[in-house]
């Protein structure tokens, strides 16, 4: 029998990952989980009230607490609802799923895998 791909979004990374026992349970060929996001960051590492200690590097580095090493994305999460405080986002947008389960299983389970999957609080 072939192989299918499943790709399921989770608001959790403890949802994907009771997900994912399951999944490998019943023998998937593989399964990751990821985090993502719209644009590529880094910590910024500031603590405290940056606006007081004029650490401000970027506005995105204000409003969403990240940093980046380039320009622009920099500019496109200045650009973004969110850095404005208008946006009913969050770190995983407006749904809120920002971790990506992947799961290759045989033909045979896929359906079994995916009710798994939606049981877990999956969205496919």
């Amino acid at each position: 029998m072939g192989e299918k791909n499943i790709l399921a979004y989770f608001k959790s990374p403890e949802e994907a990952q009771g997900a994912a026992r399951k999944l490998e349970a019943l023998r998937a060929a593989d399964v990751s989980i990821d985090r993502f996001s719209r644009y590529p960051r880094q910590s910024t590492g500031n603590a405290g009230l940056p606006v007081f200690s004029g650490q401000i590097s970027s506005l995105s580095s204000l409003t969403q607490g990240v940093d980046f090493t380039d320009a622009t994305p920099a500019i496109l999460a200045a650009a973004d609802p969110s850095a404005s405080g208008m946006s009913d986002g969050g770190q995983g947008g407006p749904t809120g799923r920002d971790i990506l389960l992947t799961a290759v299983v045989d033909e045979s389970i896929h359906h079994q895998a995916m009710s798994i999957v939606e049981q877990a609080g999956g969205m496919l």
